[in-house]
């Protein structure tokens, strides 16, 4: 029983980490004598030395580290977990082998190498071509409105029609600019007549002068007769004529000089009535082409009432129905033309090497599967700000640098498919091949 009481009291067999987790420690007993030697030893050499029995004593704790029985029931539970255990008490996962490191990191260098070498393919493929979102179908669209005021009386069209230019699309009531045109051509008439009449006074008024002149030739004649009968009275013996005939001979004459003057002051007369006459010819030449002008007006105001389509396209947004009282400038409808292209804002950075004639691969949205050759055509002389209608003051107040965007102007190269419909305002997505 005493050699019972020297030895310690038994524990539980422990492993390793949970031996020094709990702080036991090994100690050979001093008063325990060596067995005698197995077979097989060395003689003289105490099994103490070979393979000591092992006595279990608990360890004291270190100074400032608690006592097993000071630790709450946290800190208890906490020394409860393995070693191995992590911090939620699953089960810590082996270590990953050295094969499966070198595979996973062979693995992401192809990746990463692939990914590289994509990247220089696209920017390879990417630097020849220049492209943008802010594009669209652009065209000619017509407004058209009336140009005479007057109600409408018959709509020969109707929404998405095709027309060709010249088509009637409106007819608005002409009768007043009939009448017009009407009254027109009467003022003509009697302003031809007019002119007939001046033409023949003109006449008239030359035959008068020329009557005059011979009047002058007459009394002219008769001043010469007048002139000679008196210069021979006076040339003859007084004792061979009385003084009354030498008198009467001298009246004569200047009679006849005085019908000469007045035969000349008729001409003059005559002849300034011509220059009357014909002044009348060209008012009455002129109010006849005030009429002709009267008549061309009233022939187009009521020529404006016919409404026609001025390009081939097709009608579209029609407000006017019949019986409406229209004025001029009043929009009817519109006529989008056949003639499409597309107007591509390119930011000023992607123009340095862009030119006309190089060719464009279009795609529009509403027909994906549909792309379209074009070519550039050309580019507008100014940004869209500048055009803007609060264009940019850049000498005022502070300055942030905004990109610019160029309009550029792009063309098909042919009519596209009819089975793709464009038409002003469809988005597209023009790429640009610049090198």
């Amino acid at each position: 029983m005493d050699g019972d009481a020297r030895l310690p009291r038994p524990l539980p067999l422990l492993d390793a980490p949970e031996r020094v987790r709990l702080g036991y420690t090994v100690a050979v007993p001093a008063d325990l004598g060596p067995p005698s030697a197995p077979p097989g030893d060395t003689p003289g050499t105490p099994l103490a030395e070979i393979a000591p029995p092992i006595r279990r004593e608990r360890a004291e704790p270190k100074p400032d580290e608690p006592k097993p029985e000071d630790k709450t029931p946290d800190e208890a539970k906490g020394d409860d977990k393995k070693d191995g255990d992590t911090k939620d008490g699953t089960e810590r996962k082996p270590p990953m082998s050295r094969g499966k490191k070198i595979l996973y990191w062979a693995i992401g260098l192809l990746v990463l190498a692939g990914l590289v070498t994509a990247g220089v393919l696209y920017w390879l493929h990417a630097r020849h071509y220049e492209n943008t979102d802010d594009a669209y179908i652009d065209g000619h669209i017509s407004q058209v409105s009336p140009q005479v005021a007057a109600r409408v009386v018959a709509i020969t069209v109707e929404d998405n029609q095709q027309v060709r230019a010249g088509d009637a699309l409106v007819q608005l009531d002409g009768r007043d600019y009939q009448i017009k045109l009407d009254t027109a051509r009467a003022q003509r008439a009697q302003t031809a007549a007019a002119l007939e009449q001046a033409r023949a006074g003109l006449v008239t008024q030359q035959a008068n002068i020329a009557q005059s002149e011979a009047q002058v030739q007459v009394s002219e004649a008769d001043l010469g007769q007048a002139t000679t009968d008196l210069a021979r009275y006076r040339g003859i013996s007084p004792q061979a004529v009385t003084k009354q005939q030498v008198d009467n001979a001298g009246s004569a004459a200047k009679a006849a000089s005085a019908r000469v003057d007045a035969a000349r002051r008729a001409v003059d007369a005559a002849r300034a009535q011509l220059v009357a006459q014909r002044a009348q010819v060209a008012s009455a030449e002129a109010n006849l082409q005030a009429a002709d002008v009267q008549i061309a007006n009233a022939e187009l105001q009521l020529g404006y009432t016919r409404i026609v389509a001025p390009r081939d396209g097709r009608v579209t947004k029609r407000t006017v129905e019949r019986g409406n009282y229209v004025n001029p400038g009043q929009s009817l409808l519109a006529v989008v033309g056949d003639d499409l292209w597309v107007t591509a804002n390119f930011k000023e950075t992607q123009l340095a090497l862009m030119r006309p004639g190089q060719p464009v691969r279009v795609v529009v949205d509403a027909c994906p599967d549909h792309e379209i050759t074009a070519k550039v055509d050309s580019f507008q002389s100014g940004t869209g700000a500048t055009f803007s209608s609060l264009p940019a003051e850049n000498a005022t107040g502070n300055f942030v640098k905004v990109v610019q965007r160029v309009p550029t102007k792009i063309v098909f190269d042919a009519k596209p498919d009819p089975a793709c419909r464009l038409f002003p305002g469809l988005s597209v997505a023009p790429r640009v091949t610049v090198r």
